[in-house]
């Protein structure tokens, strides 16, 4: 077990392992009701807000004065948006997939070297908050800041598979 790992409320668990562990019933933790499902939409509200980010480069003030004040929007009242046509090739976006599948494919050992904590959630992880007894996500994940400069941790970035560093 590493230091991070003492440092969450209960003992964190890989869903990566629970899946390989061949166990035949998800556990009740990881099994949400229905409208605690990602992208449910309930009567309480709308969906989550979609920028169009093309409109940030259009030749209309207005049109990019519009699509700045949604993202300001969006971030006051929701904390985050989707994005739409924000320019980034398809081509590199797989090629990160595929970068990242090889990632999750490594012995646990190594993904362990960039394991989370409370203090700060970038990392390789399986749980958000510290809160015990919550329903878990069914997945897990790798956070990675890449701006500002100011706060992007080299160290937590992997050095394997090589293809992640250089995307």
């Amino acid at each position: 077990m590493t230091s991070t790992e003492h440092a969450w409320p209960e003992p964190v668990t890989r869903v990566q392992q629970l899946s390989d562990s061949g166990i035949r019933v998800i556990p009740d933790r990881y099994v949400k009701e229905p409208v605690d499902l990602p992208g449910a939409t309930t009567s309480d509200g709308p969906d989550i807000p979609v920028v169009d980010m093309e409109g940030l480069s259009s030749g209309d003030a207005e049109v990019r004065r519009r699509t700045a004040t949604l993202i300001d929007e969006a971030c006051r009242e929701w904390g985050f948006f989707q994005v739409a046509n924000h320019g980034v090739s398809p081509d590199l976006m797989a090629r990160c997939r595929e970068a990242w599948r090889e990632f999750f494919q490594l012995p646990l050992a190594e993904k362990q070297r960039y394991a989370n904590s409370p203090a700060t959630y970038e990392g390789y992880g399986s749980r958000l908050g510290l809160e015990k007894g919550v329903s878990l996500d069914w997945n897990d994940y790798f956070f990675l800041y890449f701006l500002p400069i100011g706060v992007k941790d080299k160290n937590k970035w992997p050095t394997l598979p090589v293809g992640i560093r250089s995307h």
